[in-house]
This record gives C-alpha cells, sequence and structure tokens, in this order.
C-alpha cells in the first residue's frame, strides 16, 4: 500500500500541510484553482528554513470572521474535486464542535473561520485527493507551550480549540521544545480528518519521497517545518481501516431511525443503516449499524446513545475495508431543453468502469427546478454516462 506518513515534529498548519504535500507531489494547479476560488491566487514558492528547502504558501487573505454556515457556503462553492470539497466540509464540522465545545451552543468561528483558514483547508483537501494514496497516517504531533493571544484575550498553548479537536481523534501528542503554538486548530483538524491509519498499525515501510512545508515563521537553528513521507507498506490490499459499530432497537419509530442516520452521515460516519429484524419473544425491531473510521467512533457512539436510547453499543474495532478505486466524471444531459452536468459517482476495477450512479444532491435539485420525476433525471443521466463511457471503451456495451 502506498501511505501518506505526516511527520509534525514541529507541529502543524494548514498552510505548513499545503506546502508539504506539494513538495511531496501533489498536482499543483487544481490547488491553485481551488484556493483561488475562495479567496484570490496563493503565492506558492521555495524557501529555506535553517538548511531545508520547503515549499511556502500564502493566501493573501483579509482576516474576515464568518459563520459555520457561511464557511460551509464558500467550500461548498469552491473549484475543488467533489471528494476534495466534501472533506473540506467535514474538516470544518470538527472545528465548530470543537468551539461549540468550548463556547456553548451557536458559537462563531473565531481564527479558523477568517479567509486563509478556509482557502487552508479547501487547498489541503484537494492536495490530498491528488496525490490518491491508499492511506493516511499521522506520527505524534508536537504541540507546543506557552500562552498566546487571541479573540478572546490570552489562551494557554495548545489552543482550546487545538485539545478538543485532538482529544476527538486517535492522534498522538508530543509537547515539543518551543514556547509558542506550534500546532494551530486547522492543522490538527486536517491532520485528524485525513488519519486513516494509525502510524504504531504501519509495521516496515519504504520511503518512496519526501516533503517539506514551510511555517511562516523562520526561527534560528530550528527548521520550523512540516514533513511528510509517501511510504511504500507490505500490505497488498487495497482499502483502509474501519471500526463497525451496532446495537438493536426495538422501542424506536421509523421517522427516529431516519433522523439519526442522518445525523450519523453528518457526524462523519463512512455508511449508516438500519436492517428489520426479530428480536426476543417476538417483537419487531432493528439492527442499526454503522460503518467508520477509527477516529470517528466515540463521537458516533455519542450520537447513537442520545438519539436511540440505547443501553449498548457493540464496536468491533479495526476491520479492514477493501476499497474499489472511485472517481467522480461529470456528464452533460438534456432535461426539458436544458443542459444540465452532473457528476456521476464511478467504481472501477483496473481500467473498466464497474458501477456508476448519479450524484443524488445534484441530480434531486435538477428534478425540483425542471419538475421532472427524480427517477427519470437519474435515469437520464445514467444513461447519459454509459454512452459516454462506452465511447471511451471503459464500460462495455
Amino acid at each position: 500500500m502506498n501511505i501518506l506518513l505526516f511527520d509534525p515534529f514541529n507541529g502543524a498548519a494548514g498552510d505548513m500541510i499545503i506546502g508539504t504535500l506539494l513538495d511531496l507531489g501533489a498536482d499543483e494547479e487544481p490547488v491553485r484553482a481551488a484556493m483561488r476560488s475562495v479567496v484570490g491566487e496563493p503565492t506558492i514558492e521555495r524557501v529555506d528554513r535553517s538548511g531545508i528547502r520547503a515549499v511556502q504558501v500564502k493566501t493573501h487573505a483579509p482576516v474576515d470572521h464568518r459563520t459555520l454556515d457561511e464557511v460551509l457556503d464558500r467550500v461548498a462553492g469552491s473549484d475543488a474535486p467533489v471528494p476534495a470539497r466534501d472533506m473540506a466540509r467535514r474538516v470544518f464540522l470538527r472545528i465548530h464542535r470543537a468551539e461549540e465545545a468550548i463556547h456553548g451552543p451557536g458559537a462563531h468561528f473565531h481564527e479558523v473561520g477568517a479567509d486563509d483558514a478556509v482557502a487552508d483547508v479547501v487547498g489541503a483537501c484537494t492536495a490530498l485527493y491528488s496525490l490518491g494514496v491508499d492511506g493516511v497516517a499521522v506520527l505524534p504531533v508536537a504541540l507546543g507551550r506557552g500562552f498566546a493571544i487571541g479573540a478572546h484575550g490570552t489562551f494557554p498553548i495548545p489552543a482550546p480549540a487545538t485539545v478538543a479537536i485532538l482529544s476527538a481523534s486517535d492522534l498522538q501528542t508530543v509537547s515539543g521544545n518551543e514556547e509558542r503554538e506550534l500546532c494551530t486548530p486547522t492543522g490538527a483538524a486536517l491532520l485528524a480528518e485525513f488519519s486513516t491509519v494509525r502510524s504504531e498499525d504501519l509495521g516496515s515501510r519504504t520511503i518512496r519521497a519526501v516533503g517539506y512545508g514551510a511555517g511562516s515563521r523562520n526561527p534560528a537553528g530550528r527548521p520550523n517545518v512540516l514533513r511528510s513521507m509517501l511510504v511504500a507498506t507490505a500490505e497488498e490490499a487495497t482499502g483502509d481501516r474501519v471500526d463497525i459499530l451496532e446495537t438493536n432497537v426495538d422501542d424506536v419509530t421509523g421517522e427516529a431511525l431516519a433522523y439519526t442516520i442522518g445525523c450519523l452521515m453528518e457526524e462523519g460516519a463512512r455508511d449508516a443503516s438500519a436492517i428489520p429484524l426479530v428480536m426476543k419473544k417476538g417483537r419487531s425491531g432493528h439492527l442499526v449499524r454503522v460503518v467508520c473510521r477509527p477516529d470517528a467512533t466515540d463521537s458516533l457512539v455519542g450520537v447513537m446513545a442520545r438519539e436511540l436510547g440505547t443501553l449498548g453499543i457493540r464496536c468491533i474495532p479495526m476491520v479492514h475495508r477493501s476499497v474499489a478505486e472511485r472517481t467522480v466524471e461529470a456528464v452533460t444531459v438534456a432535461i426539458r431543453g436544458r443542459e444540465w452536468m452532473i457528476d456521476v459517482k464511478c467504481g472501477w476495477s483496473g481500467k473498466k468502469i464497474t458501477s456508476f450512479k448519479a450524484e443524488y444532491e445534484q441530480a434531486a435539485a435538477c428534478a425540483r427546478e425542471t419538475g421532472v420525476p427524480f427517477r427519470e433525471v437519474a435515469g437520464a443521466v445514467e444513461a447519459a454516462a454509459r454512452r459516454v463511457f462506452v465511447e471511451r471503451g471503459v464500460l462495455a456495451p
């Protein structure tokens, strides 16, 4: 497997993550386009940090604080690929949960709601997507120590938001040797979202490439950089590691089940389902099953307990999941005399497409606006996709 391994020995921030991924080989033009679409043209250049050449990224963004909805709207309207936009959305939901845990419900973003943070998150997610790795691992994150000044006045380092984000992940930390903030909330949220493999589970590996991302400061005698490595491991099966959460319920309405499944997906579940079953004494019930990344287990267990009132949730930890290669292809289709461009999610085996499906939200928006039934819109999109894929030779006639 090709694994991206982050080594945040001197902490991490959003701009450092973009820089190290670009230095590692991420495609620069999509990253520029994604960042440009939310703020403006970034500056990307090579600099020296204590003798180490590293890539520095500057967004040149104004400091405008925004609400969660405003931030998510900017992410949704960006030119990042759909999977990168989805990942960026999850990053900001992580940050929002941390902000609310500290400041209470309805909390506004502060430093992490500024435009430069939006550009950093969108750019970092696009860079990761372009690398196409099989998994991501993170070595212990250096946090720093001391005190700093923020929107609420003086705060301890690491910042409360950083601590809250990391406490909801399985990332390991170290204090570091500097009296300053080494890991920012944005950096913590990105690393937590990216991580799919525990670094201690990697075993032996071969380093294939190394990248360095520069921080804005250049202290004497210490390289202010984030290192990343592309490593090859002995495991050949493609996929990732997931937890499976299960519970049986017999006193929950269909509406409550539907609402709970929606909440679980919003909280980062990979999949969530409710399966009808017959329980003891012949009672009808449901098996609620959730597939999630290990770092999301605790928060999703909380959702299940809160919404379902269940007293016990089974956790089957760290199951290997084989994952087909997936891409998103844009297809143009005519609906009621108007051309629509709708994404189609494709599954691949080798160089052939094995499955494809119209993206639900886009097809639903088309159906609502045109008055055409959703099933007809989805059918038209998938028929158009089939013609395109057959012509390309990636789908059997």
